[in-house]
């Protein structure tokens, strides 16, 4: 027994000796300000801002409340991360003795030659084993590790879901909205149009119109007609899509303030984006990448132990008896013991076992790095967007400003008598297409405003109390 305890201490003072590499964050490019900024970055970031600060219309903020609870792409996380959560524990589980018990009865009968002679009888054991692995070479240890950075993963992979499900939500609505104006423009035009035609058809029956004239306008008329069906089909689709974000039947979606009325931040000089080293601590793809990194590297230490000995302690307290009475008095045993076992030869499959590890490591490590290079890349192309579709909007405003100016000289030139109706014709088809050019120009600028706040990682909460809306 005094030698067994020696062995048992002696090894429990091993067990400090745990073998395989140590986890370390790659160095990745941390630049000082995003390609494309206009100012030196900042520590002030729109991500800091939650998402139902920065969308404030009421019916979106409630449009997306319900798609963080129903959404299937948000279940089907969280189910991950519970799945995460068990197999954490089923790795967690190794840390301790596996307690086992078991029992039987055996009735049968000896032969002549046995050491008992010619017997027939019962015999009845149970008892309870005890087995224990001590983890010497950090074996169990890198399992834990491996698992719990897993479960971490999932936990930033349901964050990046809800990210993703924000802007979704927010662009898909936005998106509508700029239908719902498209429509609105293209039943304007074809009152026009239907006005124009009825002039000239009036016009022509009593004999002082052109027929050139009213051609044109029934032209007019009907192609204006034509797109709205068209644009009354994108709305249908779009009101579907937003309907499975939401986790919900296809149906009529609420609406809220117009395009127009949709706030947005002000582009001069820079919409605020952050420092860009702040983007590996808030970002949940760069972190379940780091993760899922760490998993990887524990994974080599797994596989390192495995060249090593392993060290089990076992027990056993029971009975054989008989009598079940005297199963655990006059039948009563037990038994304590250690064993070690290493590989001696397994024909090169540990070693290539470790080499397979090590090759997913490197490959996360690159993904890792790939993933750093594309979120930066990504930050930057949204924000020169948003810079450049702010000056575009106002650029776009001017055109529609001249054009309807152009429909009020040429309606007045025509009235006087100082040209034909073709030229009022021409002013609105432009006047059409700069107002439709502005609706699709703001709804880029708002799109491009939830792509911008995806791409920082935005509504990262530090204290972890979570991203819920405040109660309205």
């Amino acid at each position: 027994m005094r030698r067994l305890v020696a062995v048992s201490l002696t090894a429990a003072a091993l067990a400090g000796c745990t073998v395989g590499p140590k986890y370390s964050r790659p160095p990745v490019p941390a630049p000082d300000r995003y390609y494309g900024m206009r100012a030196p970055a900042e520590e002030a970031s729109l991500a800091n801002r939650p998402w139902w600060d920065l969308f404030s219309d009421p019916v979106l903020r409630t449009l997306v409340d319900e798609a963080l609870v129903n959404s299937y792409d948000v279940r089907i996380a969280a189910a991950r991360v519970e799945e995460a959560r068990g197999r954490y524990g089923v790795a967690g589980g190794s840390w301790y003795p596996a307690v086992s018990y078991g029992a039987g009865v055996v009735r049968g009968k000896t032969s002549t030659y046995s050491a008992t002679g010619d017997a027939t009888g019962n015999l009845i054991n149970g008892g309870a084993a005890v087995t224990w692995e001590l983890d010497l070479w950090g074996r169990i240890r890198y399992l834990n590790e491996a698992a719990r950075a897993q479960l971490f993963a999932s936990e930033e992979a349901r964050r990046g879901v809800e990210l993703t499900l924000v802007s979704e939500v927010a662009s898909a609505y936005f998106d509508l909205r700029a239908l719902d104006e498209e429509l609105e423009i293209g039943r304007r035009t074809r009152a026009a149009f239907q006005d124009t035609y009825d002039l000239f058809s009036r016009r022509l029956e009593g004999g002082a119109g052109s027929a050139l004239e009213t051609s044109r306008a029934e032209a007019l008329l009907a192609n204006a007609s034509g797109d709205i069906p068209l644009v009354e089909r994108r709305i249908v689709a779009k009101e579907n899509q937003i309907a499975l974000l939401l986790g919900r039947a296809p149906g009529p979606i609420a609406r809220g303030a117009a395009l127009n009325e949709q706030p947005l931040p002000p582009a001069v000089p820079t919409v605020p984006a952050g420092l860009p080293s702040t983007l590996l601590l808030r970002r949940p793809d760069l972190r379940q990448a780091e993760q899922e990194l760490i998993a990887a590297n524990a994974t080599v230490g797994v596989a390192h132990a495995s060249l090593f000995p392993t060290l089990a302690l076992t027990g056993f307290f029971g009975g054989q008896s008989p009598q079940l009475s005297d199963l655990l008095t006059a039948g009563k045993a037990w038994s304590i013991g250690a064993g070690i076992v290493g590989p001696l030869f397994q024909g090169g499959s540990l070693r290539a076992q470790e080499r397979v590890a090590q090759a997913r490591f490197d490959a996360a490590r690159l993904a890792y790095e790939r993933a750093v290079n594309q979120a930066l890349g990504e930050v930057s192309t949204s924000l020169v967007a948003m810079q450049r579709l702010a000056e575009e909007e106002a650029e776009r405003a001017r055109a529609v400003s001249a054009t309807r100016e152009a429909v009020r000289l040429s309606t007045m030139r025509y009235e006087s008598g100082f040209s034909a109706y073709f030229e009022v014709l021409d002013a609105l088809q432009q006047a059409l297409v700069s107002e439709t050019v502005l609706v699709v120009t703001r709804r880029n600028r708002l799109v491009e405003l939830s792509s911008f706040y995806k791409a920082l990682g935005g509504g990262w909460d530090p204290s972890g109390k979570g991203s819920a809306p405040p109660a309205r």
